[in-house]
């Protein structure tokens, strides 16, 4: 997977590529800690690349959402393809997590 980095004013917008599981997830957890560490509280995740998602994609997904609660921060998914929409939609995190059409509406939410 591959993870590309960009600041939309004070958003991170971080867009996500190839497949989010076991094997990938850990660098998710780690690039998406640092930014949290270095002050940055409001995330964008653009999904439109990701073309698989496992339980452990989805587990590194929740600790995001967890560590964005704990700082009060904001965080938005965006342009999921239909398959990562259907593992999002049967797993419940569909409820879990402000989805968005576009990117620029899921910059629109957090802002």
């Amino acid at each position: 997977m591959m993870i590309t980095e960009q600041m939309l004013g004070d958003i991170v917008l971080l867009s996500l590529n190839g497949r989010l599981d076991a094997n990938t997830s850990a660098s998710l957890e780690s690039a998406f800690a640092k930014l949290v560490e270095q002050g940055n509280g409001k995330f964008v995740f653009d999904l439109q690349g990701l073309d698989y998602v496992s339980s452990a994609g989805l587990r590194s997904l929740l600790a995001a959402a967890k560590m964005i609660k704990v700082i009060q921060g904001k965080l938005a998914l965006a342009r999921m393809n239909e398959h990562v929409k259907d593992v999002f939609d049967m797993s419940g995190f569909s409820r879990i997590f402000s989805i968005y059409e576009t990117e620029a509406d899921a910059v629109h939410a957090i802002s």
